[in-house]
């Protein structure tokens, strides 16, 4: 078996076998296999695409080029929540906790955000003191005593993955749903789960924007997570506006906090219950949606949630304090309101151009090796639906100057669609798919 002879197969449109997948994974980590050999490969993939087996095989192969979790002896089903991005989008920041108060356990491994959309770690080191950087004993022995645990992606973890997508991104070849299924699966998979719930974003600030996009993508995730031993369900959800009101990390993780209090944007809570539901099913703790979504508003409402989050926040070096005093959060040295030029109802918010503005403030990177400022975003005073009279603002910049605020006024402005009449609801939740 040769590089060369794989690659030629399915350039030229063959089924590759388990065994020819896994034996070029494991060349590529041990570095019998060229970056380049795999960038071809990446490339073949993504013109003639993979079948269901094929990608399979890869998931398991990635999934196994490092270690997995070991969480047997942790009580409750492990169920875990990944989204495919999106602007604002702060949910397994409230879920985690959420879901662990209701006896779910949650290895969650998150990412950093790259481009438009955030990432759950950006949002997190927006603590003061807080570490996403846990070894993978560490992380087994927090998800056993808390419930939860919410870290970034080891190195030993799906190492295959981590480096075939370092080649995707500078080769055009993010854009293929079989990679995109191994590559989320490979990392989910390792955390020894039980299910796992997708929430694909769908729309303008989403990496899918038609709703067939969304769906090819979420059948698939299905099928292979299936095929792999796990269950797997989708949500599909609406990203052409932001997520809640904040788009911005420490913005985002004190709006976070809010849900677990109580409170929060209703949109984000819908959001929130939403996957909250989906989990729990999944793990077989409730027999119902309506049963599902009693349990999760009384985690909240005795407090159980956030007090999850707050033992989590110091078991992971940080300050508890923040979930219930959010003024201990990083916060931006200049606040500037963006004011309405005419009055009206808000019709729409363009949620990649608010993303793009708060990523030239200074939220989020456009290479991997970028720092972020954690108190800069945007505050959206005004949502679709809601009434706004000339002058009184829409939304509010938080920056680290008066010029750099200044700066992106216009941009948010322009992200703005205020008319005489309210625009017609949409629902957030599109459809599931549970396997």
């Amino acid at each position: 078996m040769s590089a060369v002879t794989v690659i030629a197969k399915k350039r030229d449109g063959g089924a590759l076998s388990p065994e020819e997948i896994r034996w070029l994974i494991e060349g590529f980590v041990a570095g019998r296999v060229a970056g380049y050999q795999m960038a071809a490969f990446a490339m073949a993939v993504f013109l003639r695409g993979m079948t269901p087996a094929e990608t399979a095989a890869l998931t398991l192969a990635m999934r196994d080029s490092g270690r997995v979790a070991k969480l047997h002896g942790a009580r409750g089903p492990k169920v875990d929540k990944h989204s495919t991005g999106g602007v604002g989008d702060k949910v397994s920041i409230c879920l985690a906790p959420l879901l662990a108060a209701c006896g779910v356990r949650v290895p969650m491994i998150s990412g950093r955000g790259l481009g438009h959309t955030g990432g759950t770690l950006d949002k997190l080191e927006a603590i003061p003191g807080f570490r996403v950087d846990v070894p993978l004993s560490r992380f087994e022995r927090l998800v056993k005593t808390h419930g939860f645990a919410l870290i970034g992606q080891t190195a030993d973890l799906a190492p295959a993955d981590r480096k075939l997508y370092a080649l995707r991104d500078v080769t055009a070849t993010v854009e293929s749903i079989p990679l995109i299924t191994a590559s989320i699966l490979s990392k989910k998979l390792a955390e020894d789960l039980d299910a796992l719930v997708l929430d694909v974003k769908v729309g303008r600030g989403a990496f899918m924007k038609t709703l067939p996009e969304a769906r090819a993508l979420a059948r698939s995730i299905v099928s292979v997570g299936r095929a792999a031993g796990t269950r797997v369900s989708a949500v599909l959800t609406r990203m052409d506006v932001p997520l809640g009101r904040t788009v911005g990390n420490a913005l985002e993780t004190a709006e976070a906090f809010e849900v677990l209090l109580g409170g929060g944007p209703d949109d984000l809570v819908e959001c929130t219950l939403a996957l909250g539901v989906e989990m729990l099913r999944a793990g077989k703790l409730a027999k119902s949606d309506a049963r599902a979504e009693a349990l999760l508003r009384k985690a909240i409402t005795s407090g159980r949630a956030a007090a999850k989050m707050e033992a989590l926040v110091a078991a992971q070096g940080g300050d508890p304090r923040v979930v219930r005093e959010p003024d201990r959060l990083p916060r931006a040295k200049h606040q500037s309101a963006v004011n309405a030029t005419r009055s009206g109802v808000v019709q729409d918010i363009d949620a990649l151009a608010i993303a793009h503005a708060a990523l030239r403030l200074g939220a989020g990177r456009t290479r991997a090796d970028q720092s972020i400022d954690p108190s800069v975003g945007i505050e959206l005073v005004k949502k679709p639906g809601e009434l706004v009279k000339r002058g009184e603002p829409l939304a509010c910049i938080h920056a680290k100057s008066r010029s750099a605020a200044e700066a992106e006024a216009a941009a948010v402005l322009d992200a703005y669609r205020v008319g005489a009449r309210a625009p017609r609801p949409q629902a957030l939740v599109i459809e599931r798919l549970r396997g």
